[in-house]
């Protein structure tokens, strides 16, 4: 049966929108000063209800991630449409998540540094929060700052499936992290965590099928160790945009983090193409000779890590440079675009390009609508 969707209060907005940004209300959005991050409302809806049928169909639940799109708004939406909870990276997403109202969010990171661990069981005084980890020294020093502070703070045992990063490396190192977390108090076990990244980038999608469903194999491995102790696990998660499927529909996955869906990207395009491109950076074209035409909108000003963005939808039309402030375009036969025209921008990865930017120009019908804040784009967690 599947969960209702998490309850999502007023809270506070943690960070106000600048007046200069909110006087871009109710202006059409060739007018808006670039470059611009711009949200297509009617997009996201559509993606929104997209993801929703999707996960009708399999047995795991949805907990979005929260990195993509750093926004309470976005959160409340998905919220509102059946996700169980919301994932964050930093204990500062979580923060202003937990700030903005959000009731269950899972910290898919460890949690090491000491402000950090003392800002994550402040964070879990307000909200249910859970944290992964994957080192015995560090389930301690949580347990310790949180009982100190008389409070339940819930852990994930993260396992490495197969990416090499973060995560217990055998079954039996994540067992004995596992057993020593049921027992301490301050914290409470609530699961295991397995993150397939290094399948979630496959183009084949059968070779990225099997990849995932190795890597849940792998992961329920541990699962059945751990019940076979007499540990209760709760909550076994895992999953990205481009594998969410495949590991939400591997028996025993109870539920699936992906992030990026709601928003899309050139990375993303070809590893879900059942969701649209909801987000563009709008540009101007400032310079143009011969035929290179420059736009505003270099590296400060759309994601360029993982794919380069697209180039203006014009026959021929190539990447020349993407530089601090410009990004080049060549249109053979000679440039179609003059001074001053706009161009939207179809972004290489949409979280990094979110995190350049203070906030989302929100549209509907060519007309700005609102100005959602993007949060904690800064470190402190």
């Amino acid at each position: 049966m599947k969960l209702s969707g998490a309850r999502f209060g007023t809270g506070d907005r943690p960070l106000p929108v600048p007046d200069v940004i909110l006087a871009d209300v109710g202006r059409a959005v060739e007018e808006l000063p670039t470059p611009a991050l711009v949200l297509d409302l009617p997009a996201v809806m559509r993606n929104l209800a997209v993801m929703a049928g999707q996960i009708a169909m399999i047995p795991a639940e949805l907990r979005p991630h929260a990195k993509a799109h750093k926004s309470a708004e976005i959160a409340r939406l998905q919220l509102e449409r059946g996700a169980i909870g919301i994932t964050a990276a930093t204990v500062a997403e979580a923060d202003a998540m937990a700030r903005a109202g959000v009731s269950d969010i899972l910290i898919a990171n460890q949690v090491v540094a000491t402000p950090a661990m003392d800002r994550v069981v402040a964070v879990a005084a307000r909200t249910t929060t859970t944290v992964a980890v994957d080192d015995l020294e560090n389930v301690e020093m949580l347990a310790s700052r949180a009982a100190a502070a008389g409070v339940l703070l819930g852990v994930v045992v993260e396992v490495d499936v197969g990416m090499g990063r973060g995560g217990a490396r055998t079954a039996r190192e994540a067992l004995t992290l596992a057993g020593r977390a049921s027992a301490l108090p301050g914290i409470e076990l609530r699961g295991l965590m397995g993150y397939e990244g290094h399948c979630a980038d496959e183009r084949d999608v059968e070779l990225r099928e099997r990849k995932t469903r190795t890597s849940m194999a792998r992961l329920m491995a541990v699962v059945d160790r751990c019940s076979a102790a007499g540990l209760g696990i709760e909550i076994v998660t895992a999953g990205a945009t481009g594998t969410y499927r495949f590991a939400g529909g591997h028996q025993g996955v109870t539920e699936v983090q992906p992030g990026s869906y709601v928003l899309m990207d050139r990375f993303h395009q070809g590893l879900a193409p059942e969701f649209e491109c909801a987000l563009t950076v709008l540009t101007t074209a400032v310079s143009k000779h011969g035929d290179l035409v420059v736009f505003d909108a270099g590296r400060k000003g759309i994601g360029t890590d993982l794919r380069l963005p697209d180039p203006p939808a014009w026959p021929g039309a190539e990447l020349a440079f993407v530089h601090e402030e410009h990004l080049g375009v060549r249109f053979p036969g000679g440039a179609p675009y003059q001074l001053g025209d706009r161009v939207a921008l179809v972004p290489g990865y949409a979280p990094t390009a979110v995190n350049l930017f203070g906030a989302y120009h929100v549209v509907d019908g060519g007309q700005v609508v609102d100005v959602w804040p993007v949060l904690a784009r800064h470190g402190g967690g």
